[in-house]
């Protein structure tokens, strides 16, 4: 077990539109912050696991491991993945077969410096032969939206709940983001301006549905178990990690109403973990879009199969910081998730476990989850693309 990987200390920026700032000096915020929840310096890095998607094509940067050790002026291992999930995921492996006691994590992104860029860039990135029929990033949610209501034949009164469970997903959400320094949007939005954006765009999934283009970055410090705890008393231990991958073409897959990715993803990693579900009360899902955020909860295990907006239909109407299902207390995105956080995609798995590794160690300050005890378990999920590769990370404060 003294190789079990460990995170010990977690930075990040605030997420929003940093024109004024170059990538290094986001990059080096997020860096020093978890530097100082632990005391570790540049000195005692081992090796360098970050993530970026545009950076190349927002920034002209080639060769980013080049560009980081300019940055950090060390000249260890250094690689460079799509997520921060994959740069964990391969820090965890590196740390279990003892090849190294001390891993910086990360991501970072600028996708605001070429705006006009980015939205051709996301569909190919998500889905080629859609953008090629003329398709937009966001017209997968909704296909994926319309196949769900009709496998589960969801219809009159149901249907119109079903778009209201949505809704309230987005309302939740900025609600959450309100008690978050960092999140993009802190601002509360209405129920009214979910459906009324809808009506709007004429389409089933509105502006307020989906998450934003954003700048920001993110740092975790791992370690190995037994380095953890002469750094910190309360290490958080990153117990299980697994990935999966599915079709590129959407339209292609097997099932359009799910994602099989995660589902297969979720099974590895509770099996690695060694916890049970029921136990886990924490969660960041992916809520790219409010769709995924209700898909996310059936696929992940938390709600049966065609009935998670249900539950949120009933838990959120009267919003008390959970979501309720067969009377377990789930505490879903209380950082306001991708829809009000922000969401600069290689960045975006970082904030996500900053957020679990706070909540783990009662830190999160007025958006601490409002259990009967401080939570022991916490999970992520990650996507890239829409639901192509889908990564799931349980952490555990024992």
């Amino acid at each position: 077990m003294q190789n079990s990987p460990a995170i010990v200390a977690v930075g990040r920026t605030k997420f929003g539109e940093h024109y004024g700032k170059e990538p290094e000096k986001l990059i080096e915020e997020a860096w020093l912050a978890a530097s100082r929840g632990c005391g570790i310096e540049r000195k005692d890095l081992e090796a360098c696991y970050m993530s970026d998607c545009f950076l190349p094509i927002t920034n002209k940067l080639g060769l980013e491991e080049g560009f980081l050790s300019e940055l950090t002026e060390l000249h260890v291992p250094m690689e460079i993945t799509r997520s921060v999930s994959a740069a964990l995921l391969t820090a965890c492996h590196a740390i279990r077969a003892g090849i190294y006691s001390t891993v910086l994590v990360g991501g970072i992104e600028k996708m605001t410096d070429r705006w006009d860029k980015i939205r051709d860039d996301l569909m190919l990135l998500e889905d080629p032969w859609s953008y090629y029929a003329g398709c937009t990033p966001e017209s997968n949610h909704e296909l994926m939206l319309r196949a769900y209501a009709k496998k589960y034949g969801i219809t009159g009164e149901k249907l119109e709940k079903l778009n209201v469970a949505l809704a309230q997903i987005a309302v939740k959400n900025h609600a959450n983001a309100t008690k978050n320094e960092y999140a993009q949007y802190q601002r509360k939005i209405t129920l009214e301006q979910v459906l009324n954006a809808r009506k709007a765009a004429r389409k089933a999934l509105g502006l307020y549905d989906f998450a934003p283009i954003s700048d920001g970055a993110s740092a975790l410090i791992v370690t190995s178990a037994e380095k953890a705890k002469k750094l910190t008393d309360q290490p958080v231990y990153v117990l299980g990690t697994a990935s999966a991958t599915d079709f590129l073409n959407y339209p292609a897959r097997e099932d359009l109403t799910h994602f099989m990715a995660t589902k297969i993803a979720m099974a590895n990693a509770i099996r690695r973990a060694g916890v049970n579900q029921k136990d886990i009360q924490v969660l960041e899902l992916n809520d790219q879009s409010t769709m995924m955020d209700m898909v996310s909860l059936e696929d992940l295990g938390f709600c049966e199969e065609g009935t998670a907006w249900k539950n949120i239909y009933d838990s959120y109407q009267d919003y008390q910081g959970y979501l309720e299902v067969d009377g377990r207390k789930l505490f879903i995105n209380l950082n306001g998730g991708l829809k009000a956080d922000g969401n600069p995609l290689g960045a975006t798995g970082g904030a996500q476990l900053f957020e679990i590794f706070k909540q783990l160690r009662g830190e999160a300050g007025p958006r601490q989850a409002a259990a009967d005890s401080t939570p022991q378990y916490g999970l992520s999920n990650e996507f890239e693309g829409f639901g192509t590769k889908s990564y799931v990370c349980i952490l555990g404060r024992n």
